[in-house]
């Protein structure tokens, strides 16, 4: 298994982990939990409860956080991809999703269910990418992960705003003005004035001057997919290079949002609080 296409996604973390038990007595346990921050979250599993860990993996450490998933657009969609994953037989997206078998290790299963789950609606159209922490845990899924998301390898790239210059927002070449609008409100496509709070989608390509409403530019890539609400790729209409929907998502929030502290959402967690 290789890297595929795609690029790295920095910016607000959302991802959902697979951990691995290596205590002797308790070797082959698997926990999924959501985290957004990776290295605080194993260590706090493995300081038990005490130490914000969760009761499923208090005291039975040492655990490993062996691969992840992460670029979720929001943490509510890393947490119904968590319960998905932690109850396969209950979610109907799932439900063609044979039950563990009886000789399938839990960690097999996990990897089985995770597989069919990037392929299934509606994660297959999230710009996700598939993380390995521990090259040792490293296998090929039963059906590989769509072409747009990504396989990587070791630690998530840090949650730190891109350079102003990857953004799109260029000032060496800009659309014409609109009927006495300022050039750099508006909508390449449709002309209107692009309001501030919007955080217009542009293009990451050096010169290019597209920018645009996220409604205007999803309804240009979806003249391709025509019943889809949500595009996975287009071509930019102003430079005319291929691009990923999901990277112009994440470009404009690193542009427009500032990082968040979401730590409560692992301490209050529904998954842990119901299990006590």
């Amino acid at each position: 298994m290789g890297p595929t296409g795609g690029a790295e996604r920095p910016g607000r973390f959302f991802g959902v982990y697979l951990l691995y038990c290596l205590n002797p007595r308790h070797r082959g346990r698997v926990y999924v939990g959501f985290t957004v921050n990776p290295a605080r979250r194993v260590q706090q599993h493995n300081g038990g409860r005490k130490k914000g860990g969760a009761w499923r993996t208090s005291g039975r450490g040492p655990w490993e956080m062996v691969l992840i998933v992460h670029g979720f657009p929001s943490a509510v969609a890393a947490l119904r991809f968590e319960w998905a994953w932690q109850h396969s037989q209950a979610s109907r997206r799932l439900a063609h999703v044979g039950p563990r078998l009886r000789n399938e290790a839990a960690f097999d299963f996990h990897l089985r269910v995770l597989a069919h789950m990037l392929r299934a609606p509606p994660w297959s159209r999230l710009p996700l990418t598939l993380r390995w922490l521990r090259p040792d845990f490293l296998r090929d899924l039963c059906l590989p992960p769509p072409p747009h998301m990504p396989v990587a390898f070791g630690p998530p790239p840090p949650r730190a705003s891109a350079p102003r210059h990857h953004t799109g927002r260029f000032a060496d070449t800009k659309p014409e003005p609109t009927q006495g609008a300022t050039e750099a409100s508006c909508c390449t496509l449709c002309a209107r004035t692009l309001q501030d709070e919007e955080g217009p989608l542009c293009c990451p390509h050096p010169g290019c001057p597209l920018k645009a409403h996220v409604i205007c530019l999803a309804e240009e890539f979806l003249q391709e997919e025509p019943g889809q609400l949500l595009p996975l790729e287009g071509q930019c209409p102003s430079c005319e290079n291929s691009l990923l929907w999901g990277d112009l998502i994440w470009l404009c929030q690193m542009d427009t949002e500032e990082e968040e502290d979401n730590s409560e959402l692992e301490e209050a967690h529904w998954t842990d609080m119901l299990a006590t």
